[in-house]
C-alpha cells in the first residue's frame, strides 16, 4: 500500500514537475485565472451531481473528487510559484480558526466535554 503524501511532498512533486519546463511557473495573475476556472469546474459538477442541472448531449461531467484535486493542484502551484510553504501556513490558519470559532458554532455534545476539560487544564 502506497503512503499518502504530505502537503510537502505535494509540493515539491508538483515543483519538480512544474521545473521540467522551459516556462516555469505562470504569472500569479494566470494562475489565478486558472484556479478560477478549476472551481467552476467544481461547481459545474457538484450542480449535476447534486441533481440541481441535468447533462447535455455529448457532455462529460468529471467526478467531484477530480475537479476538487485539479482545483488543489491549481492551489499548490500558485504557492509554488509565490514560494509559500502550505504546511506551515496550514498550521497558522488552524490556530486562527480554533481561536475565532471558538464559540461561533454549536458543538456537538462531545466536542463541548472535550472543549470544557481543555479549558480547565489550562
Amino acid at each position: 500500500m502506497m503512503k499518502e503524501p504530505t502537503l510537502k511532498e505535494i509540493q515539491a512533486t508538483l515543483d519538480e514537475y512544474i521545473s521540467q519546463f522551459k516556462e516555469g511557473y505562470f504569472p500569479p495573475l494566470v494562475l489565478l485565472g486558472r484556479m478560477t476556472e478549476e472551481l467552476g469546474e467544481v461547481a459545474k459538477s457538484l450542480m449535476y451531481h447534486e441533481g440541481h442541472v441535468t447533462k447535455k448531449k455529448n457532455e462529460e461531467i468529471s467526478e467531484i473528487s477530480e475537479e476538487l484535486m485539479d482545483l488543489l493542484v491549481s492551489v499548490v502551484i500558485m504557492a509554488n510559484a509565490l514560494e509559500i510553504d502550505l504546511s506551515s501556513t496550514f498550521d497558522q490558519n488552524m490556530k486562527k480558526y480554533r481561536k475565532r470559532d471558538r464559540h461561533r458554532f454549536e458543538r456537538n455534545e462531545q466536542d463541548v466535554r472535550k472543549l470544557d476539560e481543555a479549558n480547565e487544564n489550562h
